[in-house]
This record gives C-alpha cells, structure tokens and sequence, in this order.
C-alpha cells in the first residue's frame, strides 16, 4: 500500500470515527430529552429506552389505544398514525401544530425543547382536566 491510498484510508476512518461519534452523540441527547419528557407525563423515564415499550408509553401519554402499536407495523399506516401521534403530544405539552411538525422533522431540537425546557404535560391531547390544580 503506498502512502496515498495509506493517507486516504486513514482520512476515510477519520470522517467514519467522527460520523459515529456524532450519532452517539445525537442518540444520547435524544434519549434523555425523551427520559425527562416522559417524567413529566407522570411515566417512568427508564421507558425511553425500551424499544418498543417506549411507543406504548407515548401511546398513553397522547391518550390513544396501546392497541395501535401495532398500526406501527403497517407500512405507510405507520407515517400516518406517527403524524397523528405527533400532533396529540404537541397538544398534551400545550404546544400547536408548527411545533408538531417541528417534531416531526426535526426531533434533535424539538424533543429537547419538550424535555428540558419549561413545557408543561398538560394531559392527553391537551386536557387540562388531567393537571393537577397547584
């Protein structure tokens, strides 16, 4: 191997090093933003990192049937039943449409604004029947 192709592998496993850093590093901001949200909707946090389970537990969070789990498995049924989730967890957390479609497309911000930020879990689908009165 001369030293170019040498030069070029190293550079190639550089970017590939950085890249899985990076996804680490957004895998980790993502599940403690999905932690503490789902703490605020009064559920266990550790939720958010069972597959599966963590789709149920959002399920309860929106006020929907854990029956549509299994929606989830139907392709294109999925997309529609993720953006109808979606919208019912932006109004559980008193937000509207545009932070829905936020969420939608770009979770990395949107998730952590719900997690950390000053949203408030106002129950299923934005009943404020569900919030305690202190």
């Amino acid at each position: 191997m001369d030293s170019d192709s040498a030069g070029a592998l190293a550079l190639l496993f550089g970017f590939l090093g950085a890249y899985f850093v990076f996804i680490l590093v957004v895998i980790a901001v993502m599940v403690a933003a999905m932690w503490k949200m789902f703490e605020k909707a009064g559920q266990p946090g550790w939720a958010a990192i069972v597959p599966i389970y963590n789709y149920i537990i959002l399920l309860r969070m929106v006020g929907k049937p854990e029956w549509w789990i299994l929606l989830f498995l139907v392709p294109l049924l999925n997309i529609v039943i993720g953006i109808l989730v979606y919208l019912e967890l932006a109004k559980s957390f008193g937000k509207g449409t545009g932070f829905a479609i936020g969420l939608m497309f770009l979770g990395i911000v949107f998730f952590p604004i719900l997690g950390f930020g000053d949203a408030r879990y106002i129950g299923p689908g934005g009943s404020a029947a569900a919030v305690p009165a202190w």
